[in-house]
Order: structure tokens, then C-alpha cells, then sequence
């Protein structure tokens, strides 16, 4: 799949975007990262309503510190504020309108999403909410390592500005827009010359989601049989210790097997919590494979709404082609009307003018096609390659972790063969 995505063209950064921050000259590679640190360093439950009607949510705390010099004048040298997830969800829907040809980052899930998920339901539970919390760090370090993403006013904003955030993001109208592009997209998209680029990056997109999910699902299943393997070590060790208490000999060489055992035992409990933070970013290219596809879409829209204009272009070609021969509808046939040449000539200026306006509509979405599918493509490729590396660190982790249990079981029955052969 290396050589999927090559056909992009690479184009500048859209240093040009209405909504991105044109103070500070921007790098084709420079980012927002390159110039601050951002960390959520801890999350807080909250409540709000009436006293017998409290309802709870959770905050995060989102630390910046501006580490270029030439930037402190722009962005605050210090700052931290709380935001909620549903301002992280606002973020994301304004980011995904603003910027429709980029694969955005996922958010971490709000809650478990998955029935074969081994984790707990509860969204407050201490656990679920520190590992949500380091997703929705890792979202905000994916966006502020994007060359066009990280620059955005509000994005900035989001990440510095205490007051008034939520009002400054209605004021752009994303939200009008998202609905009339959930509309679009809710269409099913039939197109009559699929870009075969975009065809391959679509199927891509569904395979790379089926087998990350397939992969989640065993790695479940054998996190679990784990789990109660090596629980079962337990077992053995109590037995041995009840053992050794009526052994005089033998006493001590059982104790001690029985010790390693139960240590044995419990090095599943941080193993399978370790384990979990690796499934998480599995998860994240998961949901990163849906926004790929979603990308899709949204180009698919673009071509249906090009492929309309040019039908209704076709359209008023054909009518005026039959106002010039003089063919009159069914009804003007059956009841003898015939239209003059005052009326002939009127409808044709008529139709030539909506001609012109078609011609424009049509060079208008072509072009906003072309624009947008190049754009995409870029960031279809960077999404790419990113995809490569994460993937790549994130399944040797895997395996290291899965050695580094099977040497601790190696090393346990080893010490245990010790304690056995000791034995007079």
C-alpha cells in the first residue's frame, strides 16, 4: 500500500486561508509544536444544575507555554485553562468544515464503543478518563503539528483564550454550513467517472478500518484468556503454601515457589493496563481510517454537485435548441398555440442568459474539484506516511511488552525449578 497515495501533488501550505493567523510568516513544514508546548496535565470531575439534580462532567486542563521567543507576542508566554470534551467536539466539527480535504484527528471515544472492549464503562471511572485525557493531549499535539491545521485562529484560540471561544466559533457560521454538508453527504453518492485515485484511497480507507478492528478484537479475546491464565497462577501458589505449612523438608522450597507464583500472577494486572494504552492509539488509526473515508465523501459531494451543473447546463442547451426549431410542448400541440417570434426570441435571451450562468456554476465546481482534490491528496499522503511510522512503533510495543511477559513467566519458573531442586 506504500505506493497508493503518490499520485498527490504537493502544493504549498494554505498559508492564504481566511481563518489561519497571517501575522507570523509560515514554513511549508513549520507548525504551532515547533513554537509550544502543549500538555493536559489532569482532569477534574465537576457538577452543575440544582442540588438534587447535579449533573456531573469532566474538565481538562490544557497547559501551553510559548518556547520561540518571536512568538510571545503573539500567543501568550504562559496559560492554562479547562476545557470539556463537548468543546473539544466543537473544535473538531468547526476544524472538519474549515478544512473539509483534511484527514483530521480523531478524538478519543466519549465512551466505550465496542462490546469486546475489556475496559469499564463508566466515564468517570479514575482509569477511562486519564487514558481519555491523554487522547485528547494526543489530538491536540496531532493538530498542532499540522503545517495548516496548528495555525488556525480559533484552534489557537481554543488553546488560549478563556473567554468567548464558544461565541467566536458561531460567529463563522460553521454550523449553517455543516448542516447543508451533512445533507451532501447523507446522499448516497452514485458518480458516473469516479476519480480512480480517490476509489483506491476509498477502499483503502474501509480495508485499513476492517483489519485494525479485527485486530482489536483478537488482541481482546487473548487479553482476556491471558487475564485468567495467568490468574490461575494464584491457585498454584496458594496450594503450595498451604502445602509447605505441612512439610518440614520441604516446607521452605514450597514457600518460596509459592511466593513466585503469585508475583507471577500479578504481573498480568500492569502488563494488560500497559497493553490497553497500545490498543488506544490502535484505536485512534481506527477512527483515523473513518475520517480518511469521510474525506472521500466530501469529494465525492463536490463531484456530484459538478456533475449536476453540467446536466442542468446540458438541459438548457437542449430547450434552447427546441426553442429555435419552434417546438412547442404537448399542450401547445393539442390546442393549436404557437409561439410568436417575439416570444421565440425572448425565451432565447432568456435561456442564454441562465446558459451563462450555468457555464459559470460549472467552471466554478470544476475548479473548487480540482483545488479541493489536490489539496486532499497531500494531506491523504501525509496522513499516509504518519500512518506508517505509528503504526510500525506502536505494533513492535506490542511485541516488546508481549516479551517482556514471557521473559518475567520464564524468569518465574526458572527461580521455581531453583526452589524445587533446593529441596533436600
Amino acid at each position: 500500500m506504500e505506493d497508493i497515495f503518490q499520485n498527490g501533488n504537493r502544493g504549498e501550505a494554505a498559508t492564504t486561508n481566511t481563518t489561519a493567523v497571517n501575522v507570523v510568516e509560515i514554513r511549508k513544514e513549520d507548525t504551532l509544536l515547533d513554537h509550544m508546548e502543549i500538555t493536559i496535565v489532569e482532569a477534574e470531575k465537576r457538577a452543575n444544575g440544582a442540588l438534587n439534580l447535579k449533573e456531573f462532567y469532566t474538565v481538562y486542563l490544557i497547559e501551553t507555554k510559548v518556547i520561540d521567543p518571536e512568538f510571545k507576542d503573539v500567543l501568550t508566554n504562559i496559560s492554562s485553562l479547562w476545557r470539556r470534551y463537548t468543546e473539544f467536539e466543537l473544535l473538531r466539527a468547526y476544524l472538519e468544515i474549515s478544512y473539509p480535504y483534511i484527514v483530521l484527528p480523531p478524538l478519543p471515544e466519549k465512551k466505550v464503543l465496542y462490546a469486546w472492549q475489556k475496559v469499564t464503562t463508566d466515564t468517570f471511572d479514575p482509569d477511562f478518563v486519564d487514558r481519555r485525557r491523554a487522547g485528547l493531549e494526543n489530538f491536540l499535539l496531532r493538530v498542532a503539528s499540522h503545517p495548516v491545521l496548528s495555525f488556525d485562529k480559533h484552534f489557537m484560540g481554543f488553546l488560549q483564550q478563556k473567554d468567548g471561544w464558544r461565541e467566536s466559533i458561531k460567529e463563522t457560521g460553521y454550523l449553517q454550513i455543516a448542516e447543508s454538508k451533512l445533507k451532501a453527504l447523507s446522499v448516497s453518492v452514485r458518480l458516473r467517472k469516479p476519480d480512480k485515485r480517490f476509489e483506491t484511497v476509498k477502499n483503502y480507507g474501509i480495508e485499513l478500518q476492517n483489519n485494525l478492528c479485527n485486530v482489536l478484537r483478537i488482541r481482546a479475546r487473548l487479553a482476556e484468556k491471558q487475564y485468567s491464565f495467568y490468574k490461575l497462577h494464584a491457585n498454584y501458589g496458594r496450594v503450595f503454601s498451604e502445602w509447605s505449612a505441612i512439610e518440614k523438608e520441604m516446607g521452605d522450597g514450597l514457600q518460596k515457589s509459592g511466593h513466585y507464583l503469585d508475583s507471577l500472577a500479578a504481573t498480568i494486572d500492569t502488563t494488560l493496563e500497559e497493553e490497553e494504552l497500545i490498543a488506544d492509539q490502535l484505536k485512534e488509526w481506527l477512527f483515523g481510517a473513518s475520517a480518511l473515508q469521510a474525506v472521500v465523501r466530501r469529494r465525492e459531494a463536490l463531484q456530484l454537485s459538478k456533475e449536476e451543473a453540467s446536466d442542468n447546463l446540458t438541459a438548457l442547451h437542449e430547450q434552447k435548441e427546441k426553442v429555435i426549431q419552434g417546438k412547442s410542448g404537448l399542450m401547445s400541440r393539442l390546442f393549436g398555440s404557437v409561439d410568436t417570434e417575439e416570444v421565440r426570441e425572448l425565451k432565447i435571451l432568456q435561456l442564454e442568459q441562465k446558459i451563462n450562468q450555468g457555464e459559470e456554476v460549472v467552471k466554478q465546481t470544476d475548479q473548487e474539484l480540482i483545488l479541493f482534490s489536490e489539496k486532499a491528496m497531500e494531506d491523504i499522503e501525509r496522513f499516509q506516511v504518519q500512518k506508517v511510522i505509528d503504526l510500525r512503533e506502536t505494533l513492535t510495543a506490542y511485541c516488546v511488552l508481549q516479551f517482556k511477559l514471557a521473559k518475567k513467566g520464564l524468569q518465574a519458573w526458572q527461580h521455581i525449578k531453583q526452589c524445587l531442586e533446593s529441596m533436600p
